[in-house]
């Protein structure tokens, strides 16, 4: 991170087309706070593309944003990306974002934005996270990065977030680090940020329902099994068996809070799973199946015709944009 004694932080963000608006300004916004409280120039921002001009996000708003080539030097560069991250890793952008690692510049990822440094090369053998639903493929792609599911990761000059609101706290984070906790709670009561959650919080805590409604323990913990056991499915009853629980109950626990059986549930997030390796690596069909435990790819085809109206080669050229062709939740294999 840049040095308290250096009189303003300069701050690039990265866009490129489809970013996530609110998670972008999730993240800048603590900066505006800071200096607005203080009237002080603590942060000064640009948003950057690729070839500048009109950048449109996810949720068809947009920003105006300057080139690649027109920027400077920067203490701090965050890459904002959202769905298909791949498209936008060029050798422009690579050899820009090389460029400010370099000159000593703090590289960070917003959403997906870790991607596009892995891609470039400036993840090996670093901590990074990205939105939940990608983070199976990032696995897959990139080995040598240790990925893991946290709000965000500080490591060193590398650090990423996984977009949402966390980006409000990754913002606040990079304040505290940079001019200390007085600006950082100033900031933070300012936007009414009442509790700024560290780089240890996962970015879905055990136990944690936003909306106050819990699912018996035995449930959770049956599913807790499957998702464990996607790549080599288990039993049921194996399952009952080791969340303590008969068949039975197991049966009506799932028809009461998730109206389906306990083995459509266990298929359809294995299938789940399946989308996000479909729509967001270039793995072959095949490994794919193998990867969601389907020994047949002729039986794992007809599954994700069945479950998603396309069968999985069509998904891959016609789904990675249309929101409905999207996997929710993603489910993903346990890194154990």
């Amino acid at each position: 991170m840049k040095n308290i004694s250096d009189p303003m932080t300069r701050v690039l963000v990265v866009v490129a087309p489809g970013f996530n608006l609110a998670a972008t300004m999730g993240f800048i916004d603590p900066f505006r706070a800071a200096n607005y409280l203080d009237g002080t120039l603590y942060f000064k921002w640009d948003f950057v593309s690729e070839d500048g001009g009109y950048c449109i996000a996810s949720n068809g708003a947009g920003i105006n944003t300057v080139a690649l080539g027109d920027v400077d030097a920067a203490d701090i560069v965050v890459v904002s990306t959202s769905w298909t991250p791949e498209k936008h890793v060029t050798q422009k952008t690579g050899n820009a974002l090389r460029q400010w690692a370099r000159g000593g510049a703090t590289l960070g990822g917003l959403d997906t934005g870790a991607f596009i440094l892995a891609r470039a090369g400036l993840l090996k053998g670093c901590r990074a996270t990205v939105h939940y639903e990608h983070i199976d493929a990032f696995q897959e792609l990139y080995p040598d990065v240790n990925v893991v599911e946290n709000l965000f990761v500080l490591d060193g000059n590398r650090i990423s977030c996984c977009g949402g609101s966390a980006s409000g706290d990754f913002g606040l984070q990079i304040v505290q680090g940079v001019y200390g906790s007085a600006l950082a709670n100033a900031a933070a009561r300012y936007i009414f940020h009442d509790r700024l959650r560290g780089p240890s919080d996962l970015q879905q805590p055990e136990h944690s329902e936003p909306l106050g409604s819990t699912v018996p323990a035995k449930l959770r913990a049956a599913i807790q099994e499957m998702e464990a056991n996607l790549e080599n499915p288990i039993p049921v009853p194996e399952i009952c068996k080791k969340a303590g629980i008969s068949h039975r109950q197991l049966d009506r626990l799932f028809g009461t809070y998730i109206k389906k059986t306990p083995a459509l549930y266990y298929r359809d997030i294995r299938l789940d799973r399946a989308r996000g390796l479909v729509t967001q690596t270039e793995l072959p069909i095949a490994e794919v199946a193998v990867a969601s435990g389907f020994a047949s790819q002729v039986h794992f085809s007809r599954a994700y015709k069945e479950r998603f109206g396309l069968p999985p080669t069509r998904d891959r050229v016609d789904g990675r944009v249309p929101f409905e062709f999207r996997a929710w939740p993603m489910h993903r294999k346990s890194k154990g």
